[in-house]
């Protein structure tokens, strides 16, 4: 692929492509970054030509599987941003406490470690046998994993450092059984996780939650893509209830921030109507 100006030419075709032939829509996605990543796995794949490269990611699902693990960005690490979930901890889970059910959505939620890090928290506060926290991502593949309840055991120690400085209560170690190169949460985490496959762009909401956290995945949106995705939430939120989103991203310049107050602090706001 040779000047800019073509490549452009060659993203806008395959992103066209992937719509029709599998209903992603990452028109709304912020260009650079989706482009980078597209030419960055045509070269890593070695394809000789951009026919070769639109051909494979159209016709074996299987590729495009790979393409759509490659292009969709997913990282994570638990407890990440440990001030956000010592607020967590501390105001907002005990907060939602009092209902006698409480409904979490994790949007964007990647390999599934923020959903484990909520089901300890909550674990700890003794609310996890009243929650449901649905984990959802644009990905089936990362999914996949995160079902697996497996971390890499050469992330343990930041995991560690991470899950004390967010104020657990317990040692991170009774959580997991280390195996080799993986560490294994234990399963009651896992009881209280529903993974399911859910497109920000284009799916709608699908139940009324306490508290959605969708944490660093905003930023790679386009403004209009983002008043979508914040109308979907304020949608889907109880009065009361809590949107919590990434260091970088805010509620501040949407239409329906009227509808919410920030938290001090945090990147935290309430529905107040």
């Amino acid at each position: 692929m040779n000047s800019t100006e073509h490549s452009d030419e060659y993203v806008e075709t395959l992103l066209s492509d992937v719509l029709e032939v599998y209903g992603y829509d990452f028109t709304g996605y912020s260009r650079a970054s989706v482009k980078r990543r597209i030419l960055r796995l045509y070269a890593l794949d070695g394809f000789v030509s951009f026919a070769e490269y639109r051909y494979k990611i159209r016709t074996e699902p299987a590729y495009f599987k790979r393409f759509l693990e490659q292009v969709t960005i997913n990282v994570t690490e638990m407890f990440r941003d440990p001030e956000f979930y010592k607020t967590l901890r501390n105001d907002i889970l005990p907060r939602l406490g009092t209902y006698p059910f409480i409904r979490i959505w994790i949007a964007g939620c990647s390999t599934g470690e923020e959903a484990y890090s909520v089901a300890i928290f909550l674990k700890e506060l003794n609310l996890l046998h009243k929650s449901l926290i649905y984990a959802t991502d644009i990905n089936s593949a990362v999914l996949e994993n995160a079902a697996q309840s497996m971390i890499p055991m050469n992330k343990i120690q930041l995991y560690t450092e991470n899950y004390i400085a967010a104020g657990g209560s317990e040692q991170f170690s009774d959580y997991y059984t280390a195996n080799y190169s993986l560490g294994k949460l234990k399963d009651d985490l896992k009881t209280k996780i529903i993974f399911s496959t859910h497109n920000l762009v284009s799916d709608n909401s699908f139940n009324e939650f306490q508290l959605i956290l969708c944490r660093n995945v905003i930023i790679y949106f386009d403004r209009p893509l983002q008043t979508k995705v914040f109308e979907l939430f304020d949608n889907s939120l109880e009065k009361f209830g809590y949107l919590a989103l990434g260091t970088k991203e805010t509620l501040d310049f949407s239409p329906v921030s009227k509808n919410f107050e920030r938290l001090d602090n945090a990147k935290i706001w309430r529905k107040i109507q």
